[in-house]
């Protein structure tokens, strides 16, 4: 058997430890390399002199325009036949060589450090074979003493693609071989620090450092700001350390206090942050307090360099994630480089840091046995695996809890990790959501949960695997619960996220979740002609891959936010003011509210007509509390709507709300004669133009193009329907001085089912009304993507409105959606998803004025309802027909969209649909609208 087929985790390979800051001296490998790429694994060894040119760390198939393959996306299909340990003879290989002068370093021993290879590799240096690595996002380190010789030296590393590691790795993303992290040589001096290990807890504000030291003793521990400073003769002087009183770390508070271990030969830098984790019952609690997880799922990728680490571009989004008020991060579905860890423990993010391991596509086709989890083949690999995660990432305060890998079946294999993880860390828990009974694991964990799943699991136990044994379904309702993912943000979504808050925060057992996921990860290319996008599955030519399921983030491939992300930042904001004015409460884990600045505006028919600042006592964390509003704040405009704005801010807005203190007098429209200087087609009855305002319509529409998550709910029906085709038949025109009347029925070929529609238009003060009324057939068993009416018009720069805003929002998507007026160029009205798709609706419109020259209002129903907006240079059929925003057709038209529904947006495309209450069923609707050149 090859040694990439076998089932071995690795040869020659030093024992794992720790990742710290070193005195010691390091030479970096990074750099243009030497590189070859062989069609498969056998390869003969070449002289690499007329080889090509490759940076490391890379990955080869993102370079070479085609000459190196190609990436290739698959989220549970294995992208070759399944038959392990096997892969197949076509296995692309990578040959990397460089050549380096050997460091007069005057030091003892050289180590050779991988930090990320994708898959199996092979090294030699100077002719010599040091060894093999395995598990491509754990790093792997050689003794190259004996091998190295003064001056110039030789580096091979062959790369394979695909190995028997690789049946470990079916993770969610793009497969992407090469030298993708750092290749460094180490210098170890004689008197060293082989290991460390602090574990700094809290307790009743004092710390404690427990050390677990390996290296040259005498060694000296300092902590200069606590004023501690000892030094150990020996292993057996090495004991737990009381520093006094401290001040403990938390994502919220994230202090850390410089420290050095020490010996004669080599000083390593660490931060402690004090912090304490245990799990009592079903809390999980850090500093004995409950923690809940307001995070997010993150894969390391970027759309230039693919799982290539960039500091700066970590930096942003994980500042990003703290300016949504995100609080932690699962990292999907491996180590991340080590630096963001570092990141992590200064920013203050809870960690949930996972193994490098998924064999999802053990699952997809169940011809398909022998999953590794539970083969004994395995077992050495997988424990390997977990020893590497643990040991290298184990002084970070910012890891909270260990996860095993994601969707392996679970054995014997994860229960042995398991326990070894137990043994060697017994302060953090191990979480696994496979597990279902919690056997061998501390929490009950679950994916895509409904809300009605939720409550059962949070009060009864296991909502889905029913077949538990009576003590099993015990021990699960006594382990905290957490939502490892949900609201899969696939494009336009997800939605929800305020239902899913709700019932987290209604049942103790549960700890809130991490959203799938955080940054989609399309991989900027071009087309022939030249032109950018982001590419997803399918796009390189792949036999079998997923499509556009890897664009499944709340940030955009070039760093933008998406309104699904404001979205959530709302909905976890660590401020929630109450029902009643002057009232709030804080979702804080360890702080109060001392540093949040409070702000009051007033709003009179969306113009601001006050504001001023609040003082609110500091209220501790978790607590509630009231404060007072000058009366200027609660004045009631004398005609219009008054809106009350509460804000709380501490570097970015922590929290937000509004209150409605007036509402506009109900309208009465005046009739007026004639039509306003709106002109018609007397053939159809459309319009044509107001004043001299060109405007055609309007057009009944019941179809959006379908959102990823409408795609994956059924959306297929809405086009078996037609309600993509739609063809309109004129009934009857009523045509008088001051008003006409137009009946259509409007069904797609094949079908009876239809809708009767009724456009009324009359003269009024100023303008021109409408009248819409919508009755549906018998008949209709789908939803309605949308229930509106369509304008055409010639091109249109810049909509100015006062309504909901300044983001799109659905009825399910709508915490972060304030009433004000807003001013927008039309491209900026909507979201440039990788896949195009609905987008840009703003409900509760009040006013449109479009380039100053055309007035839109609505008149709202007897319940306050008002329809929405939108605008677009693409009809939805344009849209749904485009896979890419490349393939959009050039426009000179916009396209107007008035709403009186929309359906919500769900989380279908891996998740509930949407809830009963969002869904747009077919109904009879009936909306007024006003125009005015």
């Amino acid at each position: 058997m090859t040694y990439y087929e076998d089932f071995s985790p690795g040869s020659n390979r030093l024992p794992p430890r720790s990742w710290v800051r070193s005195s010691a001296p390091v030479l970096s490998l990074n750099g243009d390399w030497k590189f070859k790429l062989w069609p498969h694994a056998d390869a003969p060894l070449e002289d690499p002199a007329e080889w090509d040119t490759l940076p490391v760390p890379s990955h080869w198939v993102l370079h070479g325009d085609g000459r190196y393959g190609r990436p290739i996306y698959t989220n549970i299909k294995y992208p070759f036949p399944v038959d392990p340990p096997y892969v197949p003879d076509e296995n692309p290989t990578g040959d990397h060589f460089r050549t380096f002068t050997l460091p007069d370093w005057g030091i003892d021993r050289f180590v050779l450090r991988f930090d990320g290879v994708e898959s199996t590799f092979k090294v030699w240096v100077n002719g010599t074979e040091v060894g093999v690595g395995k598990g491509s996002r754990l790093a792997t380190e050689f003794d190259v003493t004996d091998l190295l010789a003064p001056g110039e030296n030789t580096l091979l590393v062959r790369v394979h693609q695909w190995s028997a590691a690789t049946y470990l790795e079916d993770q969610d993303q793009w497969w992407l071989p090469g030298i993708f992290r750092d290749v460094t040589l180490l210098g170890r001096p004689s008197k060293r620090i082989d290991d460390v290990w602090l574990q700094a807890s809290f307790t009743d504000g004092h710390g404690v450092v427990t050390p677990e030291v390996s290296g040259s003793f005498p060694i000296t521990l300092s902590v200069p700001e606590l004023d501690v400073s000892v030094t150990w003769q020996s292993p057996s002087e090495v004991a737990p350390l009381e520093v006094g009183s401290v001040e403990p770390w938390s994502a919220e508070s994230p202090r850390l206090y410089d420290c050095s271990v020490a010996s004669a030969g080599e000083s390593v830098h660490l931060r402690l942050g004090f912090r304490t984790v245990r799990i009592d019952g079903d809390q999980f609690l850090v500093n004995e307090r409950k923690v809940m997880f307001y995070g997010v799922n993150r894969h390391e990728t970027h759309p230039v360099l693919g799982r290539v680490f960039d500091l700066d571009h970590a930096r942003r989004d994980l500042l990003l994630m703290k300016q949504h008020n995100i609080n932690a991060i699962r990292t999907s579905h491996y180590p991340p480089d080590p630096r963001v860890l570092e990141l992590c423990d200064e920013l203050g993010l809870w960690v949930m840091l996972e193994c490098d391991l998924e064999t999802h596509g053990f699952e997809f086709d169940p011809s398909i046995t022998d999953n590794p989890s539970e083969d004994v083949r395995w077992r050495e690999q997988f424990l390997d695996r977990m020893e590497r995660t643990v040991e290298r990432d184990k002084n970070h305060p910012s890891i909270v809890i260990w996860s095993l890998g994601n969707e392996c079946a679970t054995g014997r294999n994860m229960a042995a990790m398991a326990q070894w993880t137990h043994e060697r860390d017994p302060g953090r828990p191990v979480h696994f959501e496979r597990d279902h009974a919690s056997a061998y694991t501390d929490m009950h964990s679950r994916m895509y949960a409904t809300l009605s799943e939720l409550a059962v699991i949070a009060t009864t136990g296991n909502a889905s695997e029913g077949n538990l044994r009576p003590e099993e379904a015990v021990r699960q309702r006594n382990r905290p619960f957490v939502h490892c993912e949900y609201g899969h943000a696939m494009g336009n979504g997800p939605g929800s996220l305020a239902d899913y808050q709700a019932v987290y925060e209604q049942y103790p057992r549960l700890h809130g979740g991490f959203i799938w996921e955080w940054r989609d990860h399309g991989i900027l290319t071009k087309t022939a002609d030249g032109t950018p996008f982001y590419a997803y599955g399918g796009d390189f030519g792949e036999v079998v891959h997923d499509g556009n399921f890897v664009m499944d983030g709340m940030v955009l491939p070039d760093g933008t936010p998406s309104p699904g992300l404001a979205e959530y930042a709302a909905v976890i904001a660590p401020i929630v003011f109450g029902d009643e004015p002057g009232t709030l409460r804080s979702r804080y884990h360890s702080i109060d509210t001392a540093a949040v600045q409070f702000t009051w505006r007033r709003e009179d028919d969306g113009v601001e007509v006050g504001r001023g600042e609040l003082e609110v006592f500091p209220v501790p964390a978790g607590e509630s509390g009231r404060f007072e509003l000058p009366p200027e704040a609660l004045d009631v405009a004398a005609s219009g709507e008054t809106w009350l704005t509460l804000e709380a801010v501490s570097g970015h807005v922590v929290g937000s709300r509004q209150y409605q203190l007036s509402s506009r007098p109900s309208v009465s429209l005046v009739r007026a004669k004639g039509l306003g200087g709106a002109v018609f087609d007397p053939r159809t009855g459309s319009l044509l133009r107001i004043g001299n305002v060109e405007i055609t319509g309007p057009r009944l529409e019941l179809y959006r193009a379908p959102t990823d998550n409408d795609i994956r709910a059924g959306g297929w029906m809405w086009h078996e329907r037609g309600l993509d085709r739609l063809e309109h038949r004129v009934r009857d025109i009523l045509i008088g001085d001051d008003s006409i009347t137009v009946s259509m029925r409007v069904a797609a070929a094949t079908a009876a089912r239809c809708v009767e529609v009724t456009y009324h238009w009359f003269g009024v003060e100023d303008g021109v009304a409408l009248r819409v009324d919508a009755v549906p057939s018998q008949g209709w068993d789908c939803t309605w993507p949308r229930l509106g009416v369509r304008f055409e018009l010639p091109s249109v720069e810049e909509a100015s409105w006062f309504g909901t805003g300044p983001l799109e929002s659905y009825s399910d998507s709508s915490t972060a959606a304030q009433v004000g007026r807003f001013t927008s160029s039309v491209d900026d009205l909507n979201v440039v998803y990788s896949k195009p798709q609905e987008t840009g609706h703003r409900p509760q419109l009040r006013s449109l004025e479009l380039d100053g020259r055309l007035r839109i209002d609505t008149v709202p129903d007897r319940t306050g309802h008002r329809p929405g907006f939108s605008l677009s240079r693409h009809t939805p059929q344009q849209i749904a027909a485009a896979a890419h925003p490349y393939e959009l057709p050039s426009s000179d038209r916009v396209y107007l969209f008035v709403d009186n529904a929309q359906h919500g947006l769900g989380s279908a495309a891996c998740g509930p649909d949407v809830l009963p209450q969002h869904a747009n069923w077919p109904a009879a609707h009936t909306f007024t609208l006003l125009f005015r050149a």
